[in-house]
Order: structure tokens, then C-alpha cells, then sequence
């Protein structure tokens, strides 16, 4: 009985939070090179046309569904990039490629598959106003989508109790309004008032903002889905500046 030959080749690679400069050289190879980009629609929108490429775009709710489309053309010998916004290890599709693997064909295990990775939101926002992740930082999505909020609400307390900097992902949605001022609710009523925060909307985009505000002054209805949500810890510092948005920094000596 013939061994069944799986060839082909799979990059999930990560696109960087916005502006072509964030793409790294190992993730222009590997798109350049592929025949077929899968990813949900405004991130394969993002990535340069080579001709005759094959672009397959889809919703943002069917990241295992993606996943397997690609893990079966490159079984089928295609030479495949799925596309995640930020780095594809954080929130995104590279964990959605493996959960398909344990659970799917055997042989998807002996593609030849490669992790590109890309610049995160939170890099690039805290790269934006300084090094507010300086020192311990832990990141958390308000995403309850697959996992209950109660178990978000623990995790985001336990952070804030151990004093990390906390970098929130996925804070407010059409679908989930509301999440972030219940989080924010909870933070109030574990941190001081003046803990800094940092708003980064749409970083490495033509619509960038950056707010930089304390917690008791920080107005959650400022925050969509394009936020990056950064909540400093007791050594977060704030460098004020004449005529510039202040510097943010974290200590690397523990209060």
C-alpha cells in the first residue's frame, strides 16, 4: 500500500497592524511567492497583487473554516498564505491553522508549513508613544465570542491586582458594545485613578489617533474595534513634552 505524498507549502503570515512599511522581508517573500492568499477580506485587501494569484476572501467569523480551505490546497500542492493582520500568533489565524491540524487530516501534519510573523498592535502603539512595555505586561482579548466574559472579568482582575501593564485587544464591537466600560467599571475599582492609559486607534493608518489619558479621565466611548487598549502599571511614567504628545514609559525596576 502506497504512502499517501502530501507537497505543497503553507505561510500564515502576519501583515504588521497597517502601513506596508510594518511588513516584514520573510512575509514579502512568502506572499510574493504564493499562489493562493486566503484571509478575511480588508486584510487580503492589504496585500500587494501579483499576477495571477488566486485571492480568496472571507468573513471574520470563520477563522477554522479559512483555515482548513488552506491546509486542503496546500495538501493539494498549492503554495498558500493565509493572511492575519499584526502578528498571526496573537488573536489570529495561526492558532485557528494548528486547531484545524490536531483535528483534521493526519496528513495536513507533514505539510511543510512556516509561521511568518508580523509586527503586533501592541508593539506598534506602544512604539507610538514610547515604552510603556517596559517592564511585566500581559495581553488580554475582551473578545467573548469563545470564551465566557466571567472568565474574562478573572483574568483582567488578576492582571490589574499583580500590577502588569495590560494591553487589551478586540475592546468593542458592533456586537460587543458595551465590554469595554464594564471593563473599564471593574479596572476602576482595583486601580488609582491615576493609572495612565493609551488609546491607539488604527496605528500605521492615515486615520491615526493616539489619546494619552489617566483612568478616571479615559472615556471608553473613544474605543472601537481599530483600538489598541494599553493600561499601565504602577511604574508607568509620563514624560511631558512643550509642544509634542508626552512620552510613556514603564520602569524597568519593579516599584
Amino acid at each position: 500500500m502506497n504512502e499517501r505524498v502530501v507537497s505543497g507549502r503553507l505561510s500564515i503570515i502576519g501583515l504588521g497592524p497597517g502601513d506596508e512599511t510594518y511588513l516584514t522581508q520573510q512575509a514579502r517573500d512568502a506572499l510574493r511567492e504564493a499562489q493562493d492568499v486566503i484571509g478575511y477580506a480588508p486584510y487580503v485587501a492589504r496585500v500587494p497583487v501579483t499576477p495571477g494569484q488566486t485571492r480568496i476572501e472571507s468573513d471574520n467569523r470563520v477563522e477554522l473554516q479559512r483555515a482548513k480551505e488552506a491546509l486542503e490546497r496546500a495538501a493539494a500542492g498549492r503554495k498558500v498564505a493565509v493572511v492575519s493582520g499584526g502578528d498571526p500568533g496573537i488573536f489570529a489565524m495561526a492558532a485557528a491553522v494548528f486547531e484545524a491540524i490536531e483535528t483534521g487530516d493526519p496528513a495536513w501534519r507533514e505539510l511543510d508549513i512556516e509561521v511568518a510573523p508580523g509586527i503586533s498592535a501592541m508593539q506598534a502603539a506602544a512604539a507610538r508613544v514610547g515604552a510603556p512595555l517596559g517592564h511585566d505586561f500581559c495581553v488580554i482579548s475582551l473578545s467573548d465570542n469563545l470564551k465566557p466574559w466571567d472568565v474574562i472579568e478573572k483574568r483582567l482582575e488578576h492582571a490589574a491586582r499583580g500590577d502588569f501593564v495590560i494591553a487589551l485587544y478586540n475592546p468593542a464591537s458592533r456586537a460587543r458594545p458595551q465590554r469595554i466600560h464594564d471593563a473599564f467599571a471593574l479596572l476602576r475599582r482595583v486601580l488609582a485613578p491615576e493609572r495612565l492609559v493609551v488609546f491607539a486607534k488604527s496605528v500605521g493608518r492615515v486615520e491615526e489617533d493616539i489619546i494619552v489619558s489617566t483612568l478616571d479621565e479615559a472615556d471608553p466611548n473613544e474605543v472601537d474595534m481599530t483600538t489598541l487598549v494599553l493600561i499601565g502599571s504602577s511604574g508607568t511614567r509620563l514624560l511631558p513634552r512643550a509642544d509634542a504628545r508626552p512620552w510613556v514609559y514603564t520602569s524597568r525596576k519593579a516599584p
